[in-house]
């Protein structure tokens, strides 16, 4: 037996700690679950109790007022109709009975029927006063859970009693159901806990490795040993805020005395900061202290929560000397500052291929990144797009931008002439970049103008870069960085750096200054096959504006406007559009309205003429589709219109174009519906024509898709804006041009703009009159006496020789050569016109008579006589048309 304690006894003593640890946790874990069970067979039970309560008092109080049991209980026989219905309730309520008596507690219903007409058992006298009673009664179910509510009338007299009660046996049935749920509950718990206290314990041991307290203590050495090897310092602080523990270099960093260990920190002779974060206890993450020429960076962290709320736990710090690493680091901070201010500059400098502005956005980075002030000086041809000149040093100061604005450098816009020793100067002569590392030193750089220059140092600049815009082997000027602010002058890595930005910012402005270059070219270009005035006419009056496309937005476009005056007063408006930009555009818009104007002449009409230009489009297509490098022109637009103002008709027809809207004498704003053909080059398909009849005032407005569109406006909303600007526009074509442009046109326009604003006149009757002459020889007569008439009224009788012969010729070739109906119109205009119609299409034709011939002298005698003469077909035939310059 005592063999036996012995081997107990030596088992006790070798168990490891983390054996006494898993009993301990199963322990703990038992005593719980056991609590837990209890605790919960308790609340159940209490539960079930106070649920059956409250059931029977809710169904004691329902059934009491339930309908139908007043009146059994006025009834002769209540227990004939309320056993049945109170059997009911009481199932589908779910107590054990519910018994409805008289005030006195004779029962009246009773789940055992052979209790009816007994006394009930219990307390009813609260109830039968009109109250409501619960209590725990034994009762013929047995011992319940019970409540009594009184069933009044309408006066409130009690005329009976409902009790409803649940027995005790199934109240703690419902703690009885639960208990096997709370064991298995209880037992699931356990056995987590079981098994989590045996995966810690196992973990345990894995770290121990089954070490014993021989093995422990020399691991601690070995511990204690790289402690104080290792060159990172280590302090540990108690709650107390005592030093327990420091190696070696932590001593070393800290310069500690020999018996700091132990001693309150603040009482430690240290670096005062160190001294605070260790008393404060609070952490720290690679703060940066400054001891003697060291930089040593320091981490404290807490070694775990507080013991309360106000107390503190100790922490562990530790400490590094960084004063190598800083140096390091911080050289490669810069060079990745600077890489990053150079990647940054790339993409604000040279959004736009404007000159002035990519060198605004060069001396906007730079300040306050780089120079507290930043001037870019260009010769002027550059701005023009030229070339530079080699000689000369003359500049125009573009840009300029500073952290202050009294600076006495040169303002923007001034036209600067650099002494050739000045760094300015040098740098643009020699393309390479010159620093000035002190002004103060006045070594050649005042002699551009020394008094201000005595004011630039006084202000404070000290340092100064001038670099060369230099790109694709063309200076183009000099951007000059200023220092004041900083004290450290501009060094070497600065010049590097300066010279990164100035030579990104230098293709940029090389490339707007080429654009600028083409721009200029194209809008010269454009503008001289653009009309420079309007021809004189009366038929319409005429205002104009066109606006090429912002540089470096769209480029100027093939928009473009004509108004051609044609024969019987009569004038034609064209306006166009060549989808594209550039010179090609240009070009291809004058050619177009080159054509426009060749047809004019022939007098087509309308979607005769479109039709004509398509065809020319299509061989125009034909002809760049053989080489590669240049654009189809399929796409371009044109409306051409024709406007008479003796009949006020204008007729109208469109190639893909925008309509023409309509502003009527009253104000009325129309659109009216012109049909719209396919656009030019397209080929194949027909165009027609529509005939307005305006009244005189009315005012034909004709633009481009560069009003109306634009990429933050939807068409159909420019086109509404333009018909209320309209609509309130009024006044004359003039100021209508600018109420338009003002309300619709963007800041800067991506697209050309055109538009023409053509008011109409009418030539009444005391200007235009008219005959119809029968196909007999002898009206030939009436006709020059009619015409002599007319003359003499509009004081032209030294004229009507000579429109008599003209007509008198006219109409007998008519009436010989061509069938009716014949006509004869006199226009009286800035020219005297004669119109002679007939409803032939075969056209006259000019020869030379001879000597034999009789006749074939006519057409020669007119064109003799006439300044001008020609042919235009109509639907029903010609008419024959002179001009005669009148004496005024």
């Amino acid at each position: 037996m005592a063999g036996l304690f012995g081997r107990l006894r030596s088992v006790m003593s070798a168990r490891t700690v983390a054996s006494q640890v898993f009993v301990l946790q199963v322990t703990v874990a038992l005593l719980l679950v056991a609590a837990a069970v209890a605790a919960l067979l308790v609340q159940a039970r209490s539960d079930g109790e106070r649920e059956a309560r409250n059931r029977s008092v809710a169904v004691a109080q329902t059934y009491a007022t339930a309908p139908g049991t007043r009146e059994a209980l006025r009834g002769p026989d209540p227990s004939a109709v309320l056993q049945r219905k109170a059997e009911a309730a009481r199932k589908s309520a779910g107590v054990d009975f519910l018994v409805v008596m008289a005030p006195d507690g004779t029962r009246y219903t009773h789940p055992n029927p052979d209790e009816i007409g007994k006394k009930y058992i219990g307390t009813i006298a609260p109830a039968a006063a009109g109250g409501t009673v619960t209590e725990t009664v034994t009762g013929t179910l047995g011992p319940s859970i019970r409540s009594v509510a009184s069933v009044t009338d309408a006066n409130g007299e009690v005329i009976g009693l409902v009790a409803a009660g649940i027995t005790v046996e199934r109240a703690g049935g419902a703690a009885q159901d639960q208990l096997p749920v709370l064991l298995g509950a209880a037992a699931f718990a356990l056995i987590v806990a079981t098994s989590g206290a045996a995966l810690i314990s196992r973990r345990l041991r894995h770290q121990t490795h089954g070490l014993g307290p021989t093995e422990m203590t020399r691991m601690y050495e070995h511990h204690d040993a790289v402690l104080h090897a290792v060159r990172e310092g280590v302090l540990i602080v108690d709650e107390d805020r005592r030093l327990v523990l420091v190696n070696d270099e932590a001593r070393r960093l800290l310069a500690l005395p020999p018996d700091a260990q132990g001693r309150p920190v603040r009482d430690i002779a240290m670096d005062p900061g160190i001294a605070r974060l260790l008393a404060s206890g609070r952490p720290a993450s690679d703060e940066v202290h400054v001891i003697g020429h060291q930089l040593v960076a320091v981490n404290q962290r807490a070694m775990g929560p507080p013991p309360d709320r106000s107390g503190s736990c100790g922490t562990v710090a530790t400490l590094r000397d960084t004063t190598e690493l800083r140096a390091l680091s911080g050289r490669a901070d810069i060079a990745q500052g600077r890489l990053r201010l150079v990647y940054d500059a790339g993409m604000r400098i040279g959004t736009t291929l404007d000159v002035v502005r990519t060198s605004q956005e060069l001396a906007d980075f730079a300040v306050p990144r780089f120079a507290d002030f930043v001037t870019v000086d260009l010769p002027d041809p550059v701005l023009s797009g030229e070339e530079p000149l080699d000689t000369g040093t003359d500049m125009r100061r573009i840009a300029f931008t500073g952290v202050r604005h009294d600076t006495p450098l040169y303002p923007s816009g001034r036209l600067i002439r650099f002494v050739s020793t000045t760094p300015q100067a040098v740098a643009y002569a020699r393309g390479k970049t010159v620093l000035e590392a002190d002004l103060a030193a006045f070594s050649g750089w005042q002699e551009q103008e020394p008094a201000r220059a005595r004011r630039l140092v006084g202000y404070g600049i000290h340092s100064m870069i001038a670099a060369p815009l230099r790109a694709r082997g063309v200076t183009m000027g000099v951007a000059t960085f200023w220092r004041s602010q900083e004290p450290e002058p501009f060094d070497d890595d600065d010049v590097s750096l300066a010279e990164e930005l100035v030579a990104r910012a230098a293709v940029n402005i090389d490339n707007a200054r080429r654009y600028t270059r083409e721009h200029s070219m194209a809008v010269a270009l454009q503008r001289s096959l653009l009309p420079r005035g309007l021809p004189e006419q009366t038929a319409l009056d005429v205002a104009y504006h066109y606006l090429p496309a912002q540089a470096g937005l769209g480029g100027v476009g093939g928009d473009w406007f004509d108004v051609i005056p044609l024969p019987g007063a009569r004038v034609a408006l064209v306006v166009g559009d060549v989808v594209g930009h550039g010179l090609h555009a240009a070009a291809t818009m004058g050619r177009l309205r080159t054509a426009v104007h060749n047809f004019a002449s022939l007098d087509l009409p309308p979607d005769e003429l479109l039709w004509h230009m398509d065809e020319l489009v299509s061989r125009i297509d034909q002809d760049e589709d053989t080489d590669g490098a240049v654009t189809a022109l399929t796409g371009a637009t044109c409306l051409y219109a024709i406007y008479d103002p003796t009949s006020r008709v204008c007729t109208v027809a469109r190639a893909g174009h925008l309509e023409p809207v309509i502003v009527h004498p009253d104000g009325e704003v129309e659109f009216p519906g012109v049909p719209a053909g396919p656009p030019l080059g397209l080929g194949g398909l027909p165009f027609e024509s529509s005939e307005l009849h305006l009244s005189e005032g009315s005012s034909l407005v004709l633009y481009t898709d560069g009003l109306v569109e634009d990429r933050h406006r939807d068409i159909d909303e420019g086109l509404e804006l333009l018909r209320r600007t309209l609509a309130h526009a009024g006044g004359p074509p003039e100021e209508t041009c600018s109420a338009v442009l003002e309300a619709l046109l963007p800041e800067r326009p991506r697209d050309d703009v055109a538009l023409v604003v053509a008011r109409t006149r009418v030539l009444d009757g005391n200007r235009a009159v008219s005959w119809d002459v029968p196909a007999d020889p002898s009206e030939v007569a009436r006709v020059r006496a009619e015409a002599a008439r007319t003359m003499d009224e509009w004081g032209l009788a030294e004229e009507a020789f000579t429109t008599e012969l003209i007509l008198s010729e006219l109409v007998t070739n008519a009436i010989r050569h061509a069938g009716e109906p014949i006509a004869v119109r006199l226009i009286r205009d800035r020219s005297l016109i004669c119109e002679v119609s007939d409803g032939s299409s075969t056209a006259p034709h000019l020869r030379r008579a001879t000597t034999t011939d009789e006749g074939g002298r006519g057409l020669f005698l007119v064109s003799q006589f006439a300044e001008r003469w020609g042919t235009r077909y109509t639907g029903s035939g010609k008419v024959i048309w002179t001009e005669q310059p009148l004496p005024w």
